[in-house]
C-alpha cells in the first residue's frame, strides 16, 4: 500500500489496472470524479469517505487519463472508453447493480451508464454535472486549458469554490504537485484540446437517450457555479421523468467540499427513500 493517499486498491479493466478506493459496506454507491487537473477520486470524494461508508460501499475509481489508473500508451479516451471501464470495474468487482454518483465531467459519463446500462443502476445522482450542450464558461475553460503553475491552480482553486477559504494556499500546492505527477500533464492536456465547445458537445448526450432515462434522479448544483452553468441542472431536471433538483445558495461547482455535510445527507436520504 502506498503512503499517499490517492493512492489505494487495483484491478484490472479491461488491458489496463484501475486505481480505487473501496471502503465500507452495504449497498454499493459507485463515486464519478470531475475533470480538472491534478483530479484524482479521492481529492474529489475523501471528504464524503467518512460520512457514507457507514451506510454504504463506496467505490471511488480514478478514470483512464486521470490521476494514479494506469496509462497506456497510445491510449484513446473519450466517453466510450470510459464507459468501458466504468463497467469492466463493475464486473470485475461482481458488482450487479449500485447507486452512481458523478460529479461534472463524471456526470456525463454516469448519464451515458444510465443510458447504454440502465439494468446495472439502481439510482442516480448527479452534482454540478455535464451532459447537455452549454456555450463553454470561462471556467470550464481555464480549467481544461490549466497549464502548470501554482498560481494558475490557485486561480482555479477560486474559480470552483464560492468560499474562497477553501481554496488555500496548501491545497493549490497539493493540487499542483498533483498535476506536475509524470505522466498527468502529458495526458490530461490531450483530453481536451482547443477549440473546448468541442469537449463540451463531446460530454452531451442524445436529448433523446437522456428522456428515456428510467431512474429515479437527484440532481444538485451549486448556485454559483462558476464552471458548469446552473441551467445544465435545469435542462436535465426537465428532460428526466423522475429527477429531483436540490441547489445550493453560496456554493460554488465543488458542492462536495463547501456543502460536505449536507451533500451527504442529500444522498442519504435519497437512497434510503
Amino acid at each position: 500500500m502506498s503512503d499517499r493517499p490517492e493512492i489505494a486498491n487495483s484491478i484490472g479493466t479491461g488491458g489496463f489496472k484501475t486505481n480505487y478506493h473501496d471502503i465500507g459496506e452495504g449497498f454499493p454507491v459507485v463515486l464519478l470524479h470531475g475533470s480538472g487537473p491534478g483530479v484524482t477520486a479521492w481529492a474529489n470524494w475523501n471528504r464524503l469517505f467518512p460520512l457514507l461508508k457507514g451506510n454504504y460501499r463506496i467505490i471511488a475509481p480514478d478514470m483512464a487519463g486521470f490521476g494514479y489508473t494506469e496509462r497506456v500508451p497510445g491510449a484513446v479516451y473519450n466517453m466510450n472508453a470510459w464507459v468501458q471501464q466504468t463497467i469492466d470495474l463493475f464486473d470485475a468487482l461482481k458488482i450487479d447493480k449500485a447507486n452512481l454518483v458523478g460529479n461534472s465531467f463524471g456526470g456525463a459519463l454516469a448519464l451515458s451508464m444510465a443510458i447504454k446500462y440502465p439494468e446495472r443502476i439502481n439510482k442516480l445522482v448527479l452534482m454540478g454535472s455535464m451532459g447537455v450542450t452549454f456555450p463553454i464558461t470561462y471556467g470550464l475553460d481555464r480549467v481544461w486549458g490549466y497549464e502548470p503553475s501554482v498560481a494558475n491552480m490557485e486561480e482555479l482553486l477560486e474559480i470552483f469554490t464560492y468560499d474562497h477559504s477553501y481554496a488555500n494556499k496548501e491545497l493549490a500546492k497539493s493540487r499542483y504537485e498533483s498535476s506536475i505527477y509524470p505522466g498527468f500533464q502529458e495526458s490530461f492536456s490531450s483530453l481536451f484540446p482547443e477549440p473546448r465547445q468541442n469537449g463540451v458537445e463531446s460530454m452531451a448526450g442524445n436529448q433523446a437517450y437522456i428522456r428515456n432515462i428510467p431512474h429515479e434522479t437527484l440532481i444538485i448544483h451549486g448556485r454559483e457555479d462558476r464552471v458548469i452553468p446552473l441551467e445544465t441542472s435545469l435542462t436535465l431536471m426537465k428532460l428526466i421523468d423522475k429527477a429531483e433538483l436540490h441547489v445550493f445558495g453560496h456554493c460554488g461547482h465543488w458542492t462536495q467540499i463547501e456543502k460536505t455535510r449536507e451533500f451527504a445527507n442529500q444522498l442519504i436520504y435519497f437512497f434510503s427513500k
